[in-house]
């Protein structure tokens, strides 16, 4: 069974999509442990964004800002659980 510590991204989730095609990709080589933690910050910056966007009247741009956040969290998640679920990781 791999060490948890030892899995890495491989980089498959794109996202930003412009014209059905990926602007961005998530980076192979990353440890999914470091992964998880920026996506947590993320999330965390894209909550406190969409809260601001909730109290204040006639401005997306929070919104959008956190949409954008939102999506790179998810890239990064839906890569990790891309090792997560491989087969032979013995950790699904």
């Amino acid at each position: 069974m791999p060490n948890p510590q030892d899995l890495k991204t491989p980089g498959l989730t794109p996202f930003s999509f412009h014209s059905d095609r990926p602007l961005f990709r998530v980076t192979s080589g990353v440890s999914i442990s470091e992964a998880l933690s920026h996506a947590s910050d993320l999330l965390h910056v894209a909550k406190l964004l969409a809260e601001d966007a909730a109290m204040i009247r006639g401005t997306d741009r929070y919104a959008w800002a956190s949409c954008y956040l939102q999506d790179m969290s998810k890239a990064v998640i839906d890569d990790v659980v891309k090792v997560l679920e491989a087969p032979g990781s013995q950790l699904a």
